[in-house]
């Protein structure tokens, strides 16, 4: 285990016009651990990964990864460094195959990058070939290896939640985030994602979860931060988080 946490956000704030978003957020993340960001809707969570990825500049705080700040860096840079992410609203390229799907994610690892691949030039077919073989064991991690064929667009959103999470594993994170990867699902869908989340964390990889499924994120966590209004109001263990009166309060009312 690192000495030192893999995340570490410090005084996290986000102001959009006269609206704060996020307030002095704190809140760290241990390597090889899931942490649950929660709260109403509207506390924040998103806006939190979306500065954490690069796609928003934070109005003021620190954010570290692996002890280095990356607030101010874009989001291909953040990306390289080793931090993935999925998406609220699933995010498929529809008319590609699964496996086209989970090969965009792994070009992020490859020398010659996605439009460079796009020409097609002779020396990058090997490489070519070598994200498709790496692209297929992510395929069989998530357990989608026999519709690798199938366009993504056809498949349920079951399939379509997984398949995200497999193109994001591709780039092979140290950090994955995943934003509501239950929303929607079933309940053997959620138990499935549940699973595979735990698998990801045997890797070796942590987990930042945003999710509104309390029994999945007290079942799987092994940290809960609790955000109302932008501000983190609790943090500790789930069981500790549920006898919170101010997280009793935030999600029940007075």
């Amino acid at each position: 285990m690192a000495q030192y946490p893999l995340l570490r956000i410090s005084g996290l704030r986000k102001v959009f016009g006269g609206v704060i978003a996020v307030d002095d957020l704190d809140f760290d993340a241990d390597t090889g651990s899931i942490t649950a960001l929660i709260g109403p809707n509207g506390a924040g969570k998103t806006t939190v990964f979306n500065m954490i990825t690069g796609f928003l500049p934070p109005t003021d705080g620190e954010i570290l990864f692996v002890e280095r700040k990356i607030e101010k860096l874009p989001s291909h840079r953040v990306a390289r460094m080793g931090v993935a992410r999925t998406f609220q609203h699933v995010q498929v390229f529809s008319q590609m195959s699964v496996l086209e799907n989970v090969m965009v994610g792994r070009h992020t690892r490859s020398k010659t990058g996605l439009f460079l691949s796009l020409l097609t030039p002779p020396f990058w077919r090997p490489e070519e070939r070598r994200i498709e073989e790496k692209a297929r064991e992510w395929l069989s991690f998530v357990g989608m290896e026999g519709i690798a064929d199938r366009p993504a667009g056809s498949l349920p959103l079951g399939n379509q939640r997984m398949l995200e999470v497999a193109r994001a594993l591709a780039a092979e994170p140290k950090l994955l985030l995943l934003d509501e990867p239950a929303s929607g699902l079933n309940a053997r869908e959620t138990l499935a994602m549940g699973e595979l989340i735990g698998r990801i964390r045997e890797m070796g990889i942590t987990v930042l979860l945003v999710e509104h499924d309390m029994e999945l994120v007290m079942e799987i966590s092994d940290q809960v931060v609790v955000v109302n209004f932008g501000r983190r109001i609790a943090a500790g263990t789930p069981a500790e988080v549920q006898l919170d009166p101010d997280v009793i309060a935030a999600y029940l009312g007075e």
